[in-house]
């Protein structure tokens, strides 16, 4: 465990460092400005490892639920568990998050904890965190097109189609096949099987916050098209239309 928790630690460091370096280059913006840029690329580093882990390098997760941790998996998930440390204290320290987001990053670190302690599931968590992961770069680039005054064209429209996709696709869909994976294989701990429901609880949470924004979205939508239909229809006087 000791190589493990330098390698965590490392982790740590590192993000932190590449914190503080952005804010000094980005002296005129706010932390969080260069929180999210770590985040993204985090969120971007992450996902091509553990999709690599979890598609080519393998074990399989639906089928080799539970079975001993490899080195890529530890290295990819030691990366992932300093990350989420620094971000939690990040998000503790500024307060910019709500509970859920708060309880989700704490299970995060919890269920990486216990799966570097146990040696071994690490096949099924890589995987989750890369259908976790998968939208976070598009998270943080919505977010860095609204402070740039870009989110409203066909980029910012763009990015929402994609990241809601890519949540009920992978983080929903692809979700509830490792969840079941990891639930019937008797391998996992029960622990961790509890863990990784919690998780899944946890995504159903952000699925329904995303369900809201998506129907806002579109009753906005529909209230612009009504609007401007209105706008641009003859209007009638006394039976006749309008000159206009």
């Amino acid at each position: 465990m000791v190589p493990i928790a330098l390698e965590v630690t490392g982790s740590f460091v590192t993000w932190l460092c590449l914190y503080c370096c952005l804010c000094h280059r980005h002296r005129h913006r706010s932390p969080e400005w260069s929180c999210r840029l770590v985040t993204l690329l985090h969120g971007v580093i992450v996902t091509l490892l553990s999709g690599y882990v979890s598609l080519v390098d393998g074990p399989w997760p639906l089928t080799h639920a539970g079975s001993p941790n490899t080195p890529l998996q530890i290295h990819v998930l030691s990366l992932t568990l300093g990350y989420f440390i620094f971000d939690l204290g990040w998000c503790l320290y500024f307060q910019t998050e709500g509970d859920l987001m708060l309880f989700h990053h704490t299970l995060s670190i919890c269920g990486l904890i216990l799966v570097l302690g146990l040696g071994s599931s690490a096949t099924e968590v890589t995987a989750v965190v890369f259908v976790s992961e998968v939208t976070n770069p598009l998270l943080q680039s919505r977010w860095f097109l609204r402070e740039l005054g870009r989110y409203h064209t066909v980029l910012g429209e763009l990015v929402d189609v994609l990241f809601v996709l890519l949540f009920l696709g992978l983080r929903m869909a692809g979700g509830a096949c490792i969840m079941y994976a990891m639930v019937a294989s008797p391998q996992p701990s029960w622990l961790l099987k509890a863990g990784g429901m919690a998780m899944y609880l946890v995504s159903l949470g952000f699925m329904l916050e995303i369900c809201r924004f998506v129907r806002r979205k579109m009753l906005k939508k529909n209230l612009c098209w009504t609007r401007l239909k209105g706008r641009n229809a003859p209007l009638k006087t006394n039976g006749h239309l309008d000159a206009q």
